[in-house]
């Protein structure tokens, strides 16, 4: 026996993984769908008795909370699966990927240019792995349902996603999200939905020990939170080939730079969050978005930056009120961020709830965003 649900069960018998009945259902799909996709390879037996014509296999929309294992599973099917035409890819780079592509096919004036990108993306290609499916682009979500279509269902793409939501929560309340709800549907019709989102958060396990308030700014602090980023994603924060950028849709036409954006993990500077004009909305989408933020470079504040401490009050209410993660380099501990100013008194309240975040309690929430 070989193959994706013979590598899960070795890493739980060597104790590296614990028996969990919902990762396990999920393990005998995408197993039943890599057999299914080797069977129909050149050469396999679906594809000697059918041919290319034979229709694709049906894709796996595996979701669920932070730390269920989804990733873990996605790495083992993709490494186990034994056809060369496969690809994983983050859906964030993927996205940016298709900009890309679809500038050059509008300088090009071809007709059809999205329909013709997916042409080009799914040449030599079967099978499509995304690591954390998030719609938070307008743009994207706009052409998503029209790109899909063709890679799925015209050139027979079969793909497989990660999500920390189930299809129908997708892009919710963003922008014109009527021009997304196709691509919903065309998910519920291609592909079959595997909810993976049992009580045990094992990313926790995996962060051990690790503080999330690091003091004073240096080097030590910023060594700590690029362990807990390297934890939480499998990857250095640093290395550009796996970890890339995104734009936040924040709506009315206006996005957010996310310098380093991987499996729900973002990291920012205090200087871009809160020393630019930002509003509480900003902070909602950012909450909305990702499940642990790493923020970096926090002063201590006096009177002169009474702005910037409302915008971080503002901040710390919406990452606590979607019990978001956490991790902070700062000058100081809260309780000396900001002790004189406008609302100094009222900053106690965000001492409070930023002290509480540390907390194991706290740390053991799913994600509400």
């Amino acid at each position: 026996m070989s193959g994706l649900l013979a590598a899960y069960e070795k890493l739980i018998a060597s104790g590296e993984l614990r028996a969990d009945p919902d990762q396990r259902r999920a393990a005998e799909r995408l197993d039943a769908l890599q057999r299914e996709l080797e069977a129909d390879a050149p050469g396999g037996l679906l594809g000697r008795l059918f041919g290319k014509e034979a229709r694709p296999a049906r894709g796996v929309y595996m979701w669920g909370g932070v730390g269920r294992g989804k990733s873990m599973l996605m790495d083992l099917f993709v490494q186990t699966l034994a056809i060369p035409d496969k690809r994983r890819v983050h859906f964030h780079a993927f996205m940016l990927e298709v900009d890309a592509l679809l500038r050059e096919e509008r300088e090009a004036e071809t007709e059809g240019p999205v329909r013709r990108v997916a042409k080009r993306l799914a040449a030599d290609l079967r099978c499509l792995a995304f690591d954390e499916m998030v719609v938070t682009n307008t743009a994207d979500a706009a052409i998503m349902a029209r790109l899909f279509t063709a890679l799925m269902v015209d050139e027979g793409v079969t793909v497989v996603a990660t999500s920390n939501r189930p299809p129908c929560d997708l892009y919710k309340d963003g922008l014109n999200r009527s021009l997304f709800v196709p691509f919903i549907e065309l998910v519920e019709r291609e592909m079959d939905t595997v909810p993976l989102n049992g009580p045990t958060d094992y990313r926790l396990d995996r962060l051990g020990d690790l503080d999330t308030w690091h003091t004073p700014l240096g080097d030590d602090a910023t060594a700590k939170v690029r362990e807990a980023f390297f934890r939480l994603t499998d990857y250095a924060p640093e290395d550009a080939a796996n970890v890339p950028s995104c734009e936040l849709d924040l709506g009315g036409g206006r996005a957010l730079h996310v310098p380093k954006c991987l499996k729900g993990v973002a990291v920012f500077s205090f200087k871009r969050l809160c020393g630019e004009n930002r509003g509480a909305a900003d902070y909602l989408a950012i909450a909305r978005a990702f499940h642990t933020v790493i923020l970096v470079g926090v002063p201590r504040m006096g009177p002169e930056n009474r702005n910037e401490a409302l915008r971080f009050t503002k901040l710390i209410d919406a990452l606590y009120e979607a019990r978001v993660k956490l991790f902070v380099t700062a000058e100081v501990e809260p309780a000396a961020l900001y002790e004189a100013g406008d609302g100094a008194f009222e900053f106690e309240r965000t001492v409070s709830r930023l002290e509480e975040m540390q907390s194991a309690d706290y740390m053991a929430l799913g994600h509400s965003g």
